[in-house]
């Protein structure tokens, strides 16, 4: 499952990004709240992951009578704000970017981050349209767990895959795999992949676009990865569960 991640703090982010893959989200990263917006209004990722305390975009401009560069949460301190009337909640471009998102009718799932935990900052953010909200420092597997449950609330995106002629499915509403009805033990990349596969059934990948998809654009490694966990599936499930042709890729068996 794709999944936009919008963090501007590096060491929050890197760890994390590598978590979300390990785990078998298609991560991409966005330092700032406007970059971030650019990705999201693309309406590739059902999943989302914002930081609360974003720059890059300011909320209701002709309101406060600021530009975007002076809206910028990481270039005003405390004193500016007070003495330009505003409050820190009104530099929160993580909700900004939210309700610009709903506007714009994008449905995709929000987990908010944030360091502040007060009880005004949490209904802020579910009122705005969050589906759930986590106080730095967190854990990552509770992290994890919280995506998992609000990728299943809002999941009628998340149907019944079906492939290999009926032999095999995904449930992406509990992250399980099936073949010949028998629950298929995998890992978050293998999950990932096959994953990526169905929701483009009948279209062949290359190795290069698997690659970006799966383990992102900055993955450091051979792209004959790919080949390694298309085996590793193909093992598990069966060799025709995955085609392959010379010159043009990999796809899931139809059904």
């Amino acid at each position: 499952m794709r999944l936009l991640l919008v963090e501007d703090d590096l060491r929050i982010a890197a760890p994390l990004t590598e978590a979300l893959r390990e785990a078998g989200y298609a991560v991409t990263h966005c330092a700032d709240a406007a970059s971030g917006l650019n990705e999201g209004l693309s309406g590739l990722y059902p999943l989302m992951v914002l930081d609360v305390m974003l720059p890059g975009l300011g909320r209701d401009l002709n309101r406060t009578g600021l530009d975007g560069a002076e809206l910028n949460g990481a270039e005003l301190n405390g004193a500016e704000l007070n003495g330009g009337g505003l409050n820190s909640a009104e530099l929160n471009g993580g909700f900004e970017l939210a309700r610009r998102l709903r506007a714009a009718d994008i449905d995709a799932a929000i987990l908010f981050l944030t360091a502040r935990g007060e009880v005004a900052d949490r209904v802020s953010g579910l009122d705005i349209g969050g589906d759930a909200y986590m106080v730095k420092p967190f854990e990552t597997l509770e992290l994890l767990a919280t995506l998992r449950a609000i990728s299943r609330k809002g999941s009628a995106r998340s149907a019944l895959l079906s492939f290999g002629q009926g032999r095999g499915s995904l449930d992406a509403a509990d992250r399980t795999v099936r073949w010949d009805g028998a629950e298929v033990a995998v890992t978050g990349r293998e999950y990932a992949l096959l994953e990526t596969l169905l929701q483009h059934q009948g279209r062949w990948f290359t190795r290069e676009e698997l690659l970006s998809r799966i383990w992102g654009l900055d993955f450091g490694g051979e792209s004959r990865i790919v080949d390694v966990y298309v085996r590793y599936l193909r093992r598990k499930l069966a060799p025709e569960a995955i085609q392959s042709e010379r010159g043009r890729g990999y796809r899931a068996a139809e059904t």
